[in-house]
């Protein structure tokens, strides 16, 4: 069984077929796939390719791989492309929330 996910795809194998050929899927998960182990047709674990050592701490995706590992947050489902995100603020000119608030001050003083 081959599944989708952000990285391209998955294999999934039953417990049994795992036991049978257990080196193939070590060769695979070495080479840089993502084994999904089931049990009765339901992912139970994973195999996945050991950290490399050697990267940087402060390397954007080996910082979210291990949030995600540490179950705070979820990888995305799809790869986004070029696509990226960039605050634009509220549009308002610059210094205007500051008189508003002066103004509103004024008010209750």
């Amino acid at each position: 069984m081959t599944t989708s996910d952000y990285n391209g795809t998955m294999k999934a194998v039953g417990i049994k077929k795992l036991k049978a050929q257990l080196s193939e899927y070590i060769r695979m998960a070495r080479a840089g796939e993502v084994i999904l182990v089931t049990d009765r047709d339901e992912v139970v674990a994973e195999i996945r390719p050991a950290r490399r050592h050697g990267l940087a701490a402060d390397d954007p995706d080996v910082l979210l791989q291990d949030l995600a590992d540490a179950c705070v947050l979820s990888m995305p489902a799809q790869r986004k492309g070029d696509w990226s995100w960039s605050p634009r603020g509220l549009g308002l000119e610059w210094g205007a929330a500051q008189k508003l608030l002066d103004e509103l001050r004024e008010d209750t003083g």
